[in-house]
């Protein structure tokens, strides 16, 4: 029997609405209450997250249920649908955020932001496993083995997010300093651990905890890191390379796109994340001196102002904050929050302390380092997947994306008052404001 024998039937004319309407909706919600959110000094993903939780159960379904079951109706294949959308726009953002991961500011200050971020991975890290193993069985999703439960919450509890920090660093003008310099790359570290992370837990919550099919885990994962600096270093380059040469402006971008996203297919046929496979392409991307950061600026677009908006929004659907009405899921998430806040702070603090910085630099390492922001949310939608968080586990851990992701802004400005600028720092500053206005001069002539 043949294809043509068996033609597939096109997606049902009622489907196709609701998905058109659901696309629409969110992302325009999401896109002007990002933009709110940006006015009054938060993270974009704080509104476009809200679009969700308005459309959601959180208050569209108990103001108009009828309004909400019929736009969102508990239909598995209908949700997929967006799901499949934004999870295009998941691994272009994480391709895109290991793109700007630069490795030589990582050699520069390598032994210093080990340390930083060595402390701020293992004291969130071991506080979060504990705290997993106390939640209530209420927060874990039905039939979740509780060891992977609670590692899962300790890699979502020492995770940082680079793009919600060089963003509020640019934001800030503290880009340029050495303390916003080694946020950016002990940050950079904790997001590269917590992909590793992440993928081994959701090989271990796919195929189970036994020693054997862990070291098999970590095997692929250590075969994916060689092929990676190898092999696929070599492909990468030449088809990026070919691409930037044909002369066509679109063809960067596209040969992009290919590579992350077959890269994400490898790392997910092999059982470990899809993320994981899209992060490391990215970061090999970046090592392509042929390709100008110019030419894939389109996709940066793309995703940055469609498809992360529409998966944030898409998240926040799945926030149902009726649940904290309850005070013991409430208890519980300020818990959660707690031990966040206070181990990210405590591991990056001493951390900075160790490597020999003063207080007050730690403390800024401290709140850049503890916003959660997008790599969170992303987690936080691995785990429902992969059948580990329930609803409401699953908002708890989003709004710790949210919370720590507002709590950065003031208290890096608070610490950063009172750390002295120096004269590499003066230097570095000038030399960048030159070359932005020799790039402004450049357009702006005939």
């Amino acid at each position: 029997m043949n294809l043509a024998d068996t033609p597939v039937q096109p997606i049902p004319g009622h489907t196709l609405l609701l998905l058109l309407l659901q696309v629409g909706l969110l992302l325009a919600l999401g896109l002007s209450l990002g933009r709110l959110a940006q006015r009054v000094g938060m993270p974009a993903i704080v509104g476009e997250l809200a679009a969700g939780v308005l459309l959601g159960p959180s208050l569209l379904a108990n103001i108009a249920p009828g309004v909400s079951g019929w736009l969102f109706p508990r239909d598995a294949a209908q949700m997929h649908l967006l799901d499949a959308i934004g999870q295009i726009g998941v691994l272009l953002l994480v391709g895109f955020t290991g793109m700007h991961l630069d490795l030589k500011m990582v050699r520069r200050y390598g032994r210093r932001a080990a340390t930083v971020s060595g402390a701020g991975l293992l004291v969130p890290l071991a506080l979060g496993i504990w705290l997993g193993f106390l939640l209530p069985v209420e927060l874990r999703s039905p039939g979740a083995d509780t060891t992977v439960f609670a590692l899962f919450v300790g890699v979502a509890m020492c995770v940082s997010a680079i793009p919600v920090i060089a963003r509020t660093l640019i934001d800030m003008k503290l880009i340029h300093r050495n303390v916003g310099q080694m946020i950016l790359v002990a940050g950079s570290i904790d997001d590269a651990f917590g992909w590793l992370m992440v993928s081994v837990v959701a090989a271990m919550a796919t195929t189970g905890v036994e020693a054997g099919r862990v070291a098999l885990s970590v095997g692929y994962l250590a075969l994916l890191i060689l092929f990676a600096a190898t092999i696929g270093r070599v492909v990468v380059r030449a088809v990026m390379r070919a691409a930037h040469r044909s002369g066509e402006r679109g063809r960067p971008v596209a040969a992009a796109v290919v590579l992350i996203v077959l890269s994400s297919a490898g790392t997910h046929a092999m059982g470990l994340e899809s993320v994981l496979g899209a992060f490391v392409c990215g970061i090999v991307i970046s090592t392509c001196k042929d390709v100008e950061a110019a030419r894939l600026e389109p996709l940066n677009t793309t995703v940055l102002w469609f498809l992360a908006p529409l998966f944030f929004a898409t998240a926040g659907l799945r926030m149902d904050l009726t649940a904290l009405a309850d005070p013991q899921i409430a208890a519980w998430a300020l818990a959660v929050v707690v031990v966040a806040v206070v181990g990210k702070f405590m591991g990056a603090f001493a951390g900075a302390l160790t490597g020999r910085m003063n207080r007050w630099e730690a403390l800024a390492l401290g709140a850049g380092l503890n916003a959660r922001g997008v790599i969170e949310v992303i987690i936080a939608m691995v785990g429902v997947r992969l059948g580990l968080l329930s609803t409401e586990m699953y908002s708890i851990v989003v709004l710790v994306a949210v919370l720590t992701s507002v709590m950065a802004p003031p208290l890096l400005r608070m610490a950063m008052n009172r750390v002295e600028r120096t004269a590499e720092e003066e230097l570095r500053e000038h030399k960048v404001l030159a070359l932005q206005g020799l790039q402004a001069g450049r357009k702006d002539s005939p």
